[in-house]
Order: C-alpha cells, then sequence, then structure tokens
C-alpha cells in the first residue's frame, strides 16, 4: 500500500500543474508535453536500469496506456479548464475507483471482501463530503456539461488503465518475469504519448493548438510531468504489481482532498469549508480501514 499512498500524494499536486499548464499552453500540448519528458525520463530508467520493451507484458502495459494516459489524460486536461482542478479530480478519482473495481471482477475474477468494499466506499464518501460543497464553480451550464463529460471519460479511461496494468503484471508473473514499476510506467507512458501525441496533430491541423514557445510554462510542463506520469504512475505500477485496482484506486482518490491546500496557495482558491475536514477525517479513516481489511 505504499505505492498508493505516494501516488496520492504525487496525484495531489498534479492537478494544479495540470491547470497552470493548460492555461498558459492550451489542454491538448500540455498534456503531450508532458508526456513527452516522462518518456525522456522513464525511457532512461527502463533501458538503463529495468528490462526496456523486452517483457512478455509490454503490449498490456502500452495499451493500459493508451486508455489511462491516451483517453483518460487527454480528456482530464480538457475538463480542467472547464470544471477547475479539483472538481474534475473529485469526479474523475470517484467514477474511476468504481469502473476499477467493477471492470476488474468481471474481467479478471477479483472480488473484494465486505469489509474491504465498506471501507472502498467510506473512502469515496468522505472524499465527496469533503470536496462537493467547495468544488462548485459558477460556469454556464453548457461548460458546466462539457466539462463534467470530460471528467466522466476520463475516469473510464483511468479506470480501465489500472485494469489492464493487473492484467499485465499478471500476464508477467505467469512467465515468471517481474517488471519493476518504472518500467511499467514507461510502457504506459509510452501508449499515452502515441495517442496524446495523434490528437495533436489532429487539433494542430485544424489551427487549434499551440506549440511550447512560452518558456514560463515550462515549470508547470516538468512539475506535471514529474509528479503525474514519472513518480505519480511508477508509485501506481508499484502498488497495483500486488493490490487490487478497486483498493488501489479509492485510496488514490483521496489526492483531491491533499490537492485543496496547493491550489489555495498556487491558484489562490477559497478556504475549505467545515465539511472539508469532516470528508477528510472519513476518507483517511476509510483508507486505513482498506490497508488494514481482509
Amino acid at each position: 500500500m505504499f505505492g498508493a499512498i505516494g501516488t496520492t500524494l504525487c496525484f495531489a499536486l498534479t492537478p494544479v500543474f495540470a491547470n497552470s499548464a493548460a492555461r498558459r499552453l492550451g489542454s491538448i500540448p500540455a498534456n503531450f508535453w508532458r508526456l513527452v519528458v516522462a518518456v525522456i525520463v522513464l525511457g532512461v530508467w527502463a533501458h538503463l536500469f529495468g528490462s526496456g520493451v523486452r517483457t512478455a507484458a509490454w503490449s498490456w502495459f502500452f495499451v493500459g496506456g493508451l486508455a489511462g494516459f491516451g483517453i483518460g489524460g487527454v480528456s482530464m486536461f480538457l475538463s480542467l479548464p472547464r470544471l477547475g482542478s479539483s472538481l474534475s479530480t473529485l469526479i474523475v478519482q470517484c467514477v474511476a475507483a468504481l469502473v476499477a473495481a467493477a471492470l476488474e471482477f468481471i474481467w479478471l475474477g477479483t472480488s473484494l471482501t465486505g469489509s474491504q468494499m465498506f471501507f472502498a466506499a467510506l473512502t469515496l464518501a468522505g472524499v465527496t463530503i469533503g470536496l462537493l460543497p467547495h468544488s462548485l464553480v459558477r460556469v454556464s451550464p453548457g461548460r458546466f456539461q462539457a466539462g463534467v463529460g470530460w471528467a466522466l471519460l476520463s475516469a473510464v479511461g483511468q479506470g480501465a488503465g489500472a485494469v489492464f496494468s493487473r492484467k499485465a503484471f499478471a500476464v508477467a508473473a505467469s512467465v515468471h518475469e517481474l517488471v519493476d514499476p518504472g518500467t511499467a510506467a514507461y510502457h504506459r507512458t509510452l501508449g499515452g504519448l502515441v495517442f496524446g501525441g495523434a490528437v495533436l496533430v489532429f487539433v494542430a491541423a485544424s489551427g487549434g493548438a499551440r506549440w511550447l514557445r512560452d518558456l514560463r510554462s515550462w515549470p508547470w510542463v516538468l512539475g506535471n510531468a514529474l509528479t503525474g506520469p514519472i513518480l505519480g504512475v511508477t508509485c501506481y505500477q508499484w502498488a497495483l504489481r500486488s493490490t487490487p485496482a478497486g483498493l488501489v484506486q479509492p485510496i488514490v482518490a483521496i489526492a483531491p482532498l491533499l490537492t485543496i491546500p496547493f491550489s489555495i496557495w498556487i491558484e489562490c482558491a477559497d478556504r475549505p469549508r467545515l465539511s472539508y475536514y469532516a470528508g477528510a477525517v472519513l476518507a483517511i479513516a476509510g483508507a486505513t480501514g482498506i490497508m488494514l481489511a481482509r
């Protein structure tokens, strides 16, 4: 579960960096350039210290990247400017937990115990109680509906991506391979880069993309790459290697609660209401229960 905790801490910062990068570059280029940085860094690790692409499961990780980084990442970046980091991540993380648990049960036959499901539900309830009042934003109905739609699509992509990683680790184990988390993250990022690059080319062809010319955007892109696909997803793969996605994802869903202090500091967001602290207590209690439940 240490991997899930590390993922949560990294993903708490990611939306703030992503939102700032998206405002400066546009959603699609911001997503693309963070993946470029991640592929370079993770590729150096995988080819020098890991197994490169010489694994039986690399294609499963790649498809997981298409779903998680590709569909999930692009959709998340399209949701952020419309809903803000708090509401976008609230929808994405909570719905992704439900998608991951359901898909893992249907496809891989992984079921959770009654106590695990209770504590997972308690965690998601705490996240919702803590964030929903704080996350409501005043935008036009059309903008709000589009933001929610993109967030839901992102959740489906991220939830499915987590289950593809679970499948990949199972395939590797069946041939007695142990794929390190950094190499797994590299394979996933490659899939995301292919998808993100194709979307960028399409958008650029229609005249809707800005290239990375403003050097002031680089700190946000680098911060997003470091906390997201590099460290965050490496920790994510570490957790998924040994723990069902239906348990990992609810813990990761706490990340939006931790995003609030960073949003206040970086984005000058409003301070949270009392419900935020009540929800945080419930979420932490639920996450603790997940780690102790059998």
